[in-house]
């Protein structure tokens, strides 16, 4: 009897204890009056830190409420919690926590980074795959069907005898790919029953295609690894918060950006005909369609230097090429030229598209001179001179307080005729030889042809002597410090 009892004051507490740690959408509020007891008591948590303001974090919220109801209607031992870091700052810190939102997964009370997607499905299915086997074992026909019609993607593997080469390499893709579901059938009967053939891998999805069985000869892991990921994205995929990171972290490289407006029709008008293009080749490139009425989606159309009334437009970016751009000839999008453009790129004989601003005319007239793509080489590889440079982007917080500095260096060596200052906005120009990450960035172009950056205060003493000594002791370049991350270059999680 003393047992029952003790046993039963233990789950009172327990349940005491849970009615202390608040909730709001079956996720768990934590702060630093109970974070470190939640982990410690708690085997599987995901914890989201956020800023209320942060607009991630928002587009995130119902995605992270959907899947923490999933997990408790399911009685999952795997829970989901959530940070205010501008209120817990130190807790925030300590997890070394720099944007929002961050989500650490803490199994057993050890943290590692969350890199599965953003919607409900994928955080659901990245948490099963670190808290179980690689695949689900399949023992019925019905199960299967529950699977399938659970999972938006689920991809399911037919192997009697899982020593094979095939069934290892199909447990080993299942074991890498976090953000999908992956089932494994071994009773020949029940694969007979579910129309497949021993050594078969079926994609099943609730879009497009229903079924697809994998086709290539071999099960090839980097193979199978990437047509798990092109079957399972649309043929043309809506570009949003929600989508941003599986496009620019999967195994496709190459992107063609389909850029239109939503509110002027041309997602009807367009995108059923450049469906059987991009299918034809969706496992070398990605079709990406971006709704340019969407506020969010502006800075896309700045990284490529479009203006609202080239669209609709196409662009290919290649992100192993240092996301180099590329421009179709024709402004047309219909099927034949987005195919012409596509084999062009592939054929190589396109040449990148460089943004460039008009020269304007009195771009010499004052001591800081004005360079644009067109004149930059022209002015800055003049042997006769050396030139300081620097690279800007004109809504850079640290490049506006530059202005005045760096105007009074330009009329500090205006009357010397071997010294150059210049600067360019290189948001809106482009150069192949040279690529420019974060903002300002300052370099100085010796009479040599030395390039050295100057990596000092941003003071007129310390340009001034980066210039008269021709950049002697100039230090590499460091990393971009948490300071600068505002000033960066768009990342392409940001496209």
């Amino acid at each position: 009897m003393r047992v029952t009892l003790f046993a039963v004051a233990i789950a009172l507490l327990g349940a005491a204890f849970a009615d202390e740690i608040p909730t709001e959408d079956n996720v768990l509020v934590l702060s630093k009056a109970n974070f470190e007891n939640v982990i410690s008591t708690t085997d599987f948590i995901l914890v989201e830190f956020y800023a209320p303001w942060c607009g991630h974090c928002k587009s995130l919220a119902p995605e992270y409420a959907k899947a923490a109801t999933k997990l408790n209607e399911e009685e999952s031992p795997i829970k989901l919690a959530k940070v205010d870091a501008t209120q817990e700052q130190d807790l925030a810190e300590s997890f070394g926590v720099r944007g929002y939102p961050t989500l650490k997964f803490f199994k057993n009370g050890n943290p590692i980074d969350y890199t599965g997607g953003r919607q409900a499905d994928d955080i659901v299915a990245w948490l099963k795959k670190k808290t179980g086997p690689p695949a689900v074992e399949v023992t019925s026909a019905e199960q299967a069907k529950e699977l399938i019609a659970a999972n938006n993607v689920i991809t399911f593997g037919f192997f009697p005898d899982q020593a094979t080469e095939k069934a290892k390499a199909f447990l080993n893709v299942a074991g890498l790919v976090d953000d999908q579901v992956f089932a494994l059938v071994s009773d020949e009967k029940l694969i007979e029953e579910l129309e497949a053939e021993a050594g078969d891998v079926v994609l099943f999805k609730n879009f497009e295609e229903p079924r697809v069985k994998y086709d290539a000869k071999e099960l090839d892991e980097d193979l199978l690894k990437t047509w798990v990921f092109v079957q399972s994205m649309p043929t043309i995929v809506e570009f949003s918060h929600e989508t941003a990171s599986k496009i620019f972290g999967g195994q496709i490289k190459y992107h063609l950006l389909l850029f239109l407006s939503k509110k002027n029709g041309d997602f009807e008008k367009y995108l059923d005909d450049l469906k059987p293009v991009a299918k034809n080749y969706r496992d070398k490139i990605m079709a990406v369609a971006i709704d340019t009425d969407e506020d969010d989606h502006q800075r896309i159309l700045e990284f490529f230097g479009m203006k609202k009334d080239e669209v609709p437009s196409a662009r290919l970016i290649a992100l192993e090429q240092d996301m180099a751009k590329y421009k179709p000839a024709s402004s047309e999008l219909t099927a034949n030229t987005i195919e012409e453009f596509i084999q062009s790129f592939f054929a190589g004989t396109l040449k990148q598209h460089l943004l460039s601003e008009d020269l304007p005319e009195d771009w010499a007239a004052k001591p800081v001179k004005v360079l644009v793509a067109t004149n930059f080489d022209e002015v800055v590889f003049d042997t006769n001179k050396k030139v300081l440079v620097e690279f800007y982007a004109p809504w850079c917080g640290h490049c506006k307080q530059l202005v005045p500095i760096y105007d009074k260096l330009g009329e500090h060596f205006a009357a010397d005729d071997d010294v150059v200052i210049a600067k360019m906005d290189a948001t809106a120009n482009e150069l192949e030889h040279t690529k420019i990450t974060s903002f300002p960035t300052i370099k100085l172009y010796t009479k040599d042809n030395q390039v050295r950056e100057y990596n000092g205060e941003r003071t007129l003493a310390g340009l001034t002597k980066f210039v008269e000594t021709n950049g002697e002791g100039a230090e590499p370049t460091p990393s971009v410090s948490e300071d600068d991350e505002d000033n960066e270059a768009p990342s392409r999680d940001e496209l």
